[in-house]
């Protein structure tokens, strides 16, 4: 049972303490997500560690001239399906939980972009079933290699970038997800849509999309002829609660401006804690469920023109509309509102 289900009332303690009697089971998966949680400090103070031993400096040095002319994170990354099969990832997936499920089967013969909605807090739906085999991806949609796509930044950062890369993951960039895309039948790649900006939407219940103006994605998909594919992951947005930051108030502003600068932001989240159920940066146990939808076909068109995009952009809206109202009175009975496309 979720350990927020049972809602605060007068008579409820200020902080709700985890019992010493958790199964074992519930504690290795909240070690699980704990540890994902920290991994980019922690490698980052692993490479800063070794850069104070002497006797490492000469393979850092090697490794840092490596990084600077790799051209891995533009060509698909270094997947390692050892690492994305480790059963470290099926206790990640079980903690919340979070279960995939697709409408339809896809043709192995041909490329797909797939479109993720929402962005969330941190994408927890979109890491734990394209970036990891936790909930067998490769068997529900054989044939189908599938790269989750991040900030090229994110491939500057000592070690973290290789963590990334061997679980599947490539640079956002346009060079990148073409040399994806001509990979050959299958390889196929996921972007999450809304980006930085729509995870300052991201509160329990509500589902505001940041979509109108995404048009780059789109644009990919017909130049490359792939079809394009929504995915709708239910739940991604209530496993934190967030600060009010209403448009225009100082904090929105804040987080725009390091947004501009830096191409990511950070919303003031706050879940529970290890061994309480109010306080600390842990997600809520509170299900994500990913749903795949209908692929939409798309001529191959070099030079489209914006027109010709937003007739294809309505299709996919469309699509993302019919997961919605066909799994919203199942996966979405806490909504505050309806779907709704706010840019």
């Amino acid at each position: 049972m979720a350990d927020n289900t049972v809602e605060k009332s007068s008579d409820t303690p200020i902080v709700r303490l985890a019992p010493l009697n958790v199964p074992f089971k519930r504690r290795r998966q909240t070690t699980a997500v704990m540890l994902w949680l920290v991994s980019l400090p922690t490698t980052l103070f692993f490479f800063f560690m070794s850069c104070t031993i002497v006797f490492f400096l000469p393979w850092i040095i090697a490794y840092l001239l490596f990084v600077l002319f790799d051209i891995a994170p533009e060509n698909g990354g270094r997947r390692f399906e050892f690492a994305r099969r480790a059963k470290f990832w099926k206790w990640y997936s079980e903690y919340f939980p979070i279960k995939l499920i697709k409408q339809v089967d896809l043709d192995p013969s041909k490329n797909y972009v797939f479109g993720y909605h929402p962005h969330g807090v941190i994408s927890v739906g979109a890491w734990t079933n394209f970036a990891t085999e936790a909930n067998d991806f490769s068997k529900i949609f054989p044939g189908i290699t599938c790269r989750l796509l991040t900030l090229t930044s994110n491939f500057n950062i000592p070690l973290y970038r290789d963590y990334l890369m061997a679980q599947g993951c490539a640079s956002v960039s346009r060079q990148s997800c073409e040399n994806i895309l001509k990979k050959g039948p299958g390889h196929s790649i996921i972007i999450v849509v809304g980006g930085a900006g729509e995870s300052l939407n991201a509160r329990p219940g509500v589902y505001d999309l940041v979509l109108k103006r995404r048009l780059g994605f789109i644009k990919l998909a017909v130049r490359n002829g792939a079809c394009l594919c929504p995915v709708f992951s239910f739940g991604e947005n209530d496993i934190w609660d967030q600060a009010d930051n209403p448009k225009g108030s100082k904090i929105w502003k804040v987080q725009k401006t390091i947004q501009k600068l830096s191409g990511w932001t950070m919303p003031l989240f706050h879940g529970r804690g290890v061994f309480n159920y109010d306080y600390g940066v842990l997600p809520h146990r509170r299900q994500i469920t990913t749903v795949v939808g209908r692929p939409i076909e798309v001529e191959k068109n070099e030079n489209p023109t914006e027109e010709q995009l937003r007739e294809v952009q309505e299709k996919y809206i469309k699509a993302l509309y019919d997961i919605w109202e066909e799994y919203k009175d199942v996966y979405a009975k806490n909504r505050v509102r309806e779907l709704t496309l706010v840019e």
